[in-house]
């Protein structure tokens, strides 16, 4: 609780720390099969956690590094050009982070009870946590069989690193796109882990949300009333869309990537007629802000009725879809006061949730749910809206997963 109001954040982040860091939760049977990776295993400089770590270079990414006025060069925009993407070396800046107090070390990999202490002093009731960019960097060996081997391993992370407050910590089930088989079965086998509050689908990169192969998962999270959640990458594999016609710059990419990628999905989702074949089913976004959502799913509404007969009937506007809480999507703060309002007079009060990304940079730990609390904004939308954006949205979203 944080001033008498329950907070539920809908986007931080939890480890093991990558993908070597998740060879020792793998199964048995899958171990022999990591020394297919020890070509790609390299320790490099991340600027992001501002440290050595030891990962598998196993896909390609896109160096994005073209300071503005230079000529633009294949190298920046040519996935494997430079070492590493979006990186710079020591002391040479970077990302700044909004943090006030650091969080606790290993609040985020190894010590559960680090984080319980930082959510305490945020005054963060639940946490729902994100698995970090090795996600895609696995995804893109075009392998799913090694990728189940290290979303099986997640889960069993998850499961270990949850246990002592299951009422607290929530996370995703991680499953392939080009695995739908495996992927109902590792869900119907984690349906009844208490930590389980969504499914992450990870696509190959040219295969679309809507794909018809992935009915039988779709229907299989609506049995289960499990939703769908998605939190954006930037330079990592699988890649946004558009990301080698932006001219090269990292902090133009990163200002498209994420809206980008949330409105593309938003747009099928909706368009295919997903949330009309299942109608326990749901989405929520993390990490892609909130105020492209109305622009976006008025303007959508309007070309289907425009460029009409190139999307099956569907039964409401995209608009409704949204304020009928089918798609969510959590609020990053630095879009400040005036933009929420705007997107709550628009969308209504129920389909925007609270996020800090916690543990990372953009989040301002340990004062974002504080900060959030007490916009002017709420006197005018009033008690229950604020209640709402801090916790009631996500418990509606979360359901009996919560």
């Amino acid at each position: 609780m944080k001033d008498g109001y329950k907070v539920i954040d809908m986007d931080t982040h939890v480890g093991p720390g990558g993908m070597v860091a998740l060879e020792q939760y793998v199964d048995p049977s899958f171990r022999p099969r990591l020394a297919e990776l020890e070509q790609y295993k390299a320790t490099r400089y991340i600027s992001a956690v501002g440290k050595d770590v030891t990962s598998y270079d196993v896909s390609l990414p896109v160096p994005l590094n073209r300071f503005p006025g230079t000529p633009l060069l294949p190298e920046h925009e040519t996935p494997g050009a430079g070492q590493v993407a979006f990186n710079v070396p020591q002391g040479a800046g970077g990302k700044l982070a909004h943090h006030r107090v650091a969080p606790r070390s290993g609040s985020e990999d190894k010590d559960p009870e680090a984080r319980i202490l930082d959510m305490d002093d945020e005054g963060r009731d639940v946490d729902f946590m994100f698995a970090g960019p090795w996600v895609a960097a696995v995804q893109s060996l075009g392998d799913p069989t090694i990728s189940e081997g290290f979303y099986r391993a997640q889960h069993r992370f998850l499961t270990e690193y949850t246990s002592g407050h299951t009422d607290r910590l929530k996370s995703h089930a991680l499953v392939p796109g080009d695995d739908v088989e495996w992927a109902v079965e590792e869900l119907n086998s984690l349906s009844k882990e208490k930590w389980l509050g969504g499914v992450w689908v990870q696509l190959p990169e040219k295969m679309p949300i809507d794909d018809p192969s992935l009915e039988p998962l779709w229907a299989t999270m609506n049995d289960l009333e499990i939703p769908l959640v998605h939190h954006s990458f930037f330079v990592g594999y699988p890649y946004f869309p558009g990301y080698r016609d932006l001219w090269g710059n990292s902090v133009i990419c990163r200002t498209a990537a994420h809206p980008w990628g949330a409105a593309r999905l938003f747009s099928y989702l909706v368009v295919s007629g997903i949330f009309d074949r299942h109608p326990n089913f749901k989405c929520a976004i993390a990490e892609c802000g909130h105020g492209w959502l109305p622009q976006w799913a008025i303007r959508l509404g309007e070309m289907m009725y425009y460029v009409s007969g190139m999307t099956p009937q569907v039964n409401y506007r995209p608009l409704e879809y949204v304020q009928q809480g089918r798609f969510m999507t959590s609020c990053e703060p630095m879009e400040g006061p005036d933009m929420t309002k705007a997107c709550i007079d628009i969308l209504g009060d129920g389909a925007l949730m609270h996020q800090s990304d916690y543990p990372h940079g953009e989040a301002y730990f340990p004062d974002t749910a504080s900060m959030i609390i007490n916009w002017p904004i709420w006197e005018g939308l009033g008690e229950e809206a604020l209640r709402k954006h801090m916790a009631g949205n996500a418990e509606s979203f979360l359901g009996s997963r919560l």
